[in-house]
């Protein structure tokens, strides 16, 4: 199979940004950039992830790949199929390829229906089976992520966390999509059933032939599930590449500094980096030049000028005017 043929999902240059209300009409428009030319590619059955801190838009660079924000520039494309700027039909067609996996499994599920016609809804809207087809469906959907037939007639505070979160990966595979994207799909669930949801995805992924997008702040979920990383910072990826090459040899002062984060049990062990100060810069006034500069240790006068442009080199991609 070519490298096109190969290839699920492009986005090149998307761009997101959210107006801020002004307090006259004289005052200058201001704006949000939440997204700031992201350029992905993912292929099919490969496992992204993406990391970063709060509020530097990994859920809006989802949505934006959804279709559930309307971006503000930049091409998304899936499956060979331009879809930004889908509407109607074309929209609802793409849809039935992507699916998302919400954060709190039990925010994202409708309290006064019963599993099963939880996991129903979506076939019952795109399907075009019969109801007695698509609740054989969902309920072999249930099976599937570890429920019971009897646990289809369940409301969703009569499930745990992790049932949950089961339930909502059942609803994302309703219509066989080619892509799930996850956002921190087990940041809500307790430790000791977090490996049982990523072990249940990996499965899923070989049984179905599926590809993910998983956004999360823990690195070592990010290790375990994924193929290739993309680190992000205000809106933008300093660094991506295949997850062991990042991790073992992090290039940009960002990707080191998360890294060097991370516990360990030898404190011999732990990665020794310069450490970054500060909170994220306002979105609604980036720093000129590199974003990270005021907070990088290594940042200089070309820095605070001129913005890095992102350099391949074997595989590992990284925009960073003094990357190691």
């Amino acid at each position: 199979m070519s490298g096109t043929e190969d290839l699920l999902l492009e986005v090149s240059a998307l761009s997101m940004r959210y107006p801020v209300r002004r307090r006259s009409p004289f005052a200058e428009r201001r704006y949000v950039h939440a997204v700031n030319g992201i350029d992905i590619r993912l292929r099919r059955g490969e496992t992204l992830g993406i990391v970063g801190e709060s509020g530097c838009g990994k859920t809006t660079l989802a949505r934006c790949i959804l279709r559930l924000l309307e971006p503000t520039g930049g091409r998304i494309v899936l499956d060979g199929r331009d879809i930004t700027h889908a509407r109607g039909r074309a929209l609802r067609a793409a849809r039935r390829d992507m699916q998302f996996v919400f954060q709190d499994p039990y925010a994202s599920l409708d309290p006064r229906l019963r599993a099963v016609e939880l996991v129903r809804e979506p076939l019952d809207a795109l399907s075009g089976l019969s109801r007695a087809e698509a609740t054989e469906r969902a309920i072999a959907l249930l099976e599937k992520v570890g429920l019971t037939r009897a646990q289809a007639l369940r409301y969703p505070h009569q499930f745990s966390g992790g049932q949950r979160q089961r339930i909502g990966i059942a609803r994302a595979l309703a219509l066989n999509p080619k892509l799930v994207l996850a956002d921190e799909p087990v940041s809500a669930l307790d430790v000791s059933i977090r490996a049982q949801i990523l072990n249940l995805m990996a499965d899923l992924r070989q049984e179905l032939g599926l590809s993910y997008i998983v956004i999360s702040h823990d690195l070592a979920i990010i290790d375990y599930v994924c193929d290739r990383v993309a680190i992000i910072y205000l809106g933008r990826i300093v660094e991506q590449g295949g997850v062991a090459e990042v991790f073992s040899r992090p290039r940009h002062p960002y990707t080191q500094a998360l890294l060097a984060a991370i516990p360990h049990h030898d404190p011999r062990q732990r990665r020794r980096t310069a450490e970054i100060t500060g909170d994220l810069p306002n979105p609604t006034a980036p720093p000129p030049g590199c974003a990270f500069h005021p907070r990088c240790p290594k940042a200089t006068d070309l820095c605070k000028r001129q913005a890095p442009l992102p350099v391949a080199t074997g595989g590992h991609e990284v925009a960073c005017h003094h990357a190691d």
